[in-house]
């Protein structure tokens, strides 16, 4: 403790302070995110699965001071931290695909990165000089590469989210198909098939009856069934949904069946996830020979050359 004292001595009494307040700050900002992610989606999954009815006069009005404080911290946000108009277009679709649909996930991304990087430094100034003393260079090197670490963070998650997200709308794409063609052929609507999708599929692939369920939204609020397809395929990151937009569009002006494109489609989806699953099945024996290789053969061949050991060994001795 009186190493840790004289290290913060060196620092002077406004650093201590000013580090403690800006950690307040950050631990804030991730309780803030991580709240508003859970609502978010505890709110989709909800309005996709259709349970229960509500009112605005029901529900709670927020607290307009809270919100307008918080409004005022995502403004400061933007205008300090945020990036040129193209970086921000792209890190906003990104974070669509990754399921934070709020206008303000730019602003709050950021804000994660700088609150994660002062987490991460001030949290390794305050336990690095348990395990290296009164090394200052090496105190304040690991410091450093715990902040870019604690900076970076929020950029692997995101990418992680992404990739979870893509797999789940891969993996239930031609469920969706199948549903589809089943609903289509019943004679429902493509409108009202997709609405019927989203409380079926909300169970299995809640990622893809959320963006379902903003797609009947779309059309009802009067955008065109073709376009709304081709904001989800953005939404999804898969380039399924885009094709599927196109095969509606060219269905509808050349006048073919639609049923019958939606099932040739549907089969061309189901062998597309059975030659991803085959791939993965062939790749299996290349995958398994590092660890067969460092785990199960060095374990094989000390087994079997034991008792050739203990016999020289028994030989010799007598």
């Amino acid at each position: 403790m009186d190493e840790l004292a004289a290290l913060f001595a060196t620092f002077g009494e406004d650093p201590l302070v000013t580090a403690g307040v800006l950690l307040a700050l950050a631990g804030a900002l991730g309780a803030v995110v991580v709240a508003n992610a859970v609502r978010q989606r505890q709110e989709m999954r909800r309005r996709a699965g259709g349970d229960g009815t509500h009112s605005g006069a029901s529900a709670k009005p927020p607290d307009k001071q809270k919100v307008r404080s918080f409004d005022h911290v995502v403004s400061f946000i933007e205008a300090n931290l945020g990036g040129d108009a193209r970086q921000n277009r792209v890190l906003r679709l990104q974070l669509i695909q990754a399921g934070f649909f709020d206008q303000r996930a730019v602003a709050l991304y950021f804000g994660a990165r700088l609150g994660m990087a002062l987490l991460f430094g001030v949290g390794g100034l305050l336990g690095l000089p348990f395990l290296f003393g009164d090394n200052l260079p090496s105190i304040w090197m690991w410091t450093a590469a715990m902040g870019v670490i604690g900076y970076l963070a929020p950029t692997f998650y995101l990418k992680r989210r992404i990739a979870a997200r893509v797999t789940q709308h891969r993996s239930g794409f031609p469920d969706f198909m199948d549903l589809m063609v089943v609903c289509a052929e019943a004679g429902l609507s493509m409108e009202a098939a997709i609405e019927r999708i989203a409380r079926e599929l909300v169970e299995g692939y809640p990622s893809l009856a959320e963006n379902l369920y903003m797609v009947s939204l779309e059309i009802r609020a009067g955008k065109p069934f073709a376009e709304a397809l081709e904001r989800m395929g953005e939404r999804l990151g898969i380039e399924e949904a885009t094709m599927l937009a196109t095969l509606l569009q060219q269905s509808a002006e050349l006048g073919t069946s639609l049923s019958h494109s939606l099932r040739v489609y549907s089969d061309e989806m189901r062998n597309k996830r059975l030659s991803r699953a085959e791939e993965k099945a062939y790749s299996l024996p290349a995958k398994l020979t590092v660890p067969l290789i460092l785990f199960v053969f060095p374990v094989l061949l000390f087994v079997l050359m034991l008792p050739v050991v203990i016999r020289v060994s028994q030989a010799f001795g007598s």
